[in-house]
């Protein structure tokens, strides 16, 4: 069907960038979300809402995600799942997720989801920098020229 990048936008920080890039690529932008997303008359923007609920919007990316395409997301086991169905998972720092990082990154997640609920962490996340918004934008870029190149 061709590459699609997948955006889990609830709390995305990096929408705009996702949207440069995508268009800069001729690449069709999917943004899924529970809340919170505007209309966009570009015909590759695609705002999928989903039903509130823990799990919906990750749900439907992984049900529509396949092989070649690009997730964004901050959400550790989402990455996780889109990785097995053979995706490209960016973080909106930049950070990517293989199957060689993903283990580690769930065993932290785990780990300072412990902490928080015991206590022993108050569990503040570091603010976005621009150097995040660099480094995602950098980031970005090489993905879809990799998925260009795969998919070609």
């Amino acid at each position: 069907m061709g590459l699609t990048i997948y955006v889990d936008a609830d709390a995305c920080p990096v929408k705009p960038e996702v949207l440069r890039v995508a268009e800069r690529h001729g690449v069709p932008v999917t943004f899924v979300a529970n809340f919170g997303l505007r209309p966009s008359r570009d015909p590759m923007i695609r705002n999928v809402m989903v039903p509130q609920g823990a799990d919906a919007a990750d749900d439907w990316i992984v049900e529509h995600a396949g092989s070649g395409d690009i997730v964004i997301t901050a959400d550790i086991p989402l990455a996780s799942r889109t990785l097995e169905k053979g995706c490209a998972v960016l973080g909106p720092t930049g950070k990517a997720f293989d199957e060689t990082s993903i283990g580690m990154a769930m065993a932290m997640r785990d780990l300072n989801q412990h902490l928080r609920e015991t206590g022993e962490s108050k569990g503040y996340n570091a603010s976005f920098t621009t150097r995040d918004r660099s480094a995602f934008l950098e980031a970005m870029e090489l993905a879809v020229r990799r998925a260009k190149t795969t998919e070609a």
